[in-house]
């Protein structure tokens, strides 16, 4: 089996995983500003991790824990609407890339305005 196979069956299972947890799940304690950033399908389709980036810190834990106790739902959802031979067993893992992403950005703009004053005043002593 490639692996340009295994990357598209990935990208369409963290597709589906997030149109369920957005249309399908009702858990209240599922809400708030998330995003399914990807998913990892194993070769032999048995598992599949899936990325979960929540970006408000109160939200995490028991959105995390909804999400967990969900697996089996959204395993059942996910086998209803994709084509595979096996549906596999979900993984939720928290992803704080966007939350890093968001720090980064942040700091480069605290850095921007320094960079920019001292440039002006290295140019008027030359």
């Amino acid at each position: 089996m490639s692996y340009q196979r295994i990357d598209r069956i990935s990208e369409q299972v963290r597709r589906e995983v997030d149109r369920i947890i957005r249309e399908r799940l009702s858990d209240p304690r599922i809400r708030g500003t998330f995003s399914v950033t990807r998913a990892e399908v194993t070769r032999d389709l048995r598992y599949a991790k899936i990325y979960v980036s929540i970006l408000e810190e109160a939200d995490r834990a028991p959105m995390m824990a909804a999400l967990k106790k969900a697996a089996g739902f959204v395993r059942h959802e996910l086998g209803q609407s994709m084509i595979i031979r096996y549906a596999p067993e979900i993984l939720f893992e928290e992803d704080h890339n966007i939350e890093y992403g968001i720090h980064i950005a942040s700091v480069l703009r605290q850095v921007s305005p320094e960079e920019e004053t001292n440039d002006e005043s290295s140019d008027g002593q030359e």
